[in-house]
């Protein structure tokens, strides 16, 4: 009997393990960067350890459940975390036949925009043109507020996927110091090689008026080369306040299929830029599960910045 008991037990067991899938993903990223008049050393070593913990189990009717969490480490980033890595705030999903609703540190339909963060440059995803307004991203460190609360609701049907996201950021409406933030993203791709994306944003980042528009399209006039071309609206009469970025950008990627060049040029038309233009070239190369990249890029206070390093994905 006893045995047959524990035999049970390690059934049932074996069995809910199986049913649910758990892994861990990420990147390893770090390099030097060089920005000119920074504060004490203008180059110094940048590095960043990224994990994604993700589970998921499906239900016999089809519908799937997930959650995950992040850990990161951030060595000499503007904003990162030091010598320390945290768990950052959960998010949990449901998913079926196409539709997925999140809750908690949910992905901000902004934010989710594959062709707004594009002209991004070398191993550190950095664009010295970028200004995209301010809202409230998926955070990969822990809340601030832990009364903040996010909900995102996803929907893919064939070459179309529409986002929309609502995050309160006190949602126990003690301090309700901030605004209740809106953002929706609609994104389409055409024989694959046209790509289409639009997002509004309201209130972004709890801040009243702070209302951003993009528009973004990337066309792949051959197989090893693509043109794209964004337009963003976040002027408004908040202090957050970025004016107008209009963006031109590309990539080629060379005949050995290893070496990828990018550039961009960016106009913005903030009062307060020493000069409307940034722009900057990167150059990556593919090592076969990693990548060297590198990049130099003059930002509106015409200022330098310049940097190389080395990528994994996990």
């Amino acid at each position: 009997m006893k045995k047959a008991l524990i035999a049970s037990t390690a059934l049932l067991l074996t069995a809910g393990v199986a049913a649910a899938e758990v892994s861990i993903s990420g990147y390893g990223r770090t390099g030097v960067v060089y920005i000119e008049d920074r504060p004490g050393n203008e180059t110094r070593v940048d590095s960043r350890l990224r994990m994604n913990i993700d589970a998921s189990t499906s239900t016999d009717s089809g519908v799937d459940f997930g959650a995950r969490f992040r850990l990161q480490w951030d060595q000499d980033a503007t904003n990162g975390q030091g010598e320390s890595a945290a768990t950052n705030a959960g998010k949990l999903w449901i998913s079926a036949q196409g539709l997925t609703v999140e809750v908690g540190n949910v992905d901000n339909a902004y934010d989710s925009s594959t062709l707004l963060f594009a002209p991004e440059l070398g191993v550190f995803d950095f664009n010295a043109g970028a200004r995209n307004g301010s809202y409230f991203a998926y955070e990969s460190n822990p809340y601030a507020d832990v009364n903040r609360q996010g909900v995102g609701v996803r929907y893919s049907f064939d070459a179309l996927t529409l986002r929309a996201s609502y995050i309160d950021p006190d949602q126990s409406g003690v301090n309700e110091v901030l605004e209740e933030e809106f953002s929706i993203l609609a994104q389409y791709t055409w024989n694959d090689r046209l790509e289409l994306e639009g997002a509004y944003t309201v209130n972004g980042a709890g801040v009243d008026e702070n209302d951003i528009f993009f528009v973004g399209a990337r066309y792949a006039v051959m197989e090893n080369a693509r043109i794209g071309l964004n337009y963003v609206d976040a002027s408004n009469d908040s202090a957050e306040d970025d004016g107008n970025t209009i963006t031109l950008y590309g990539d080629y990627t060379l005949a050995d299929g290893r070496t990828n060049l990018e550039a961009f040029i960016a106009n913005n038309d903030h009062d307060a830029n020493e000069s409307d233009n940034a722009f900057g070239i990167g150059v990556n190369y593919d090592l076969g599960g990693a990548r060297l990249g590198a990049s130099i890029q003059r930002d509106y206070a015409e200022k330098v910045r310049a940097d190389m390093g080395v990528r994994f994905e996990f």
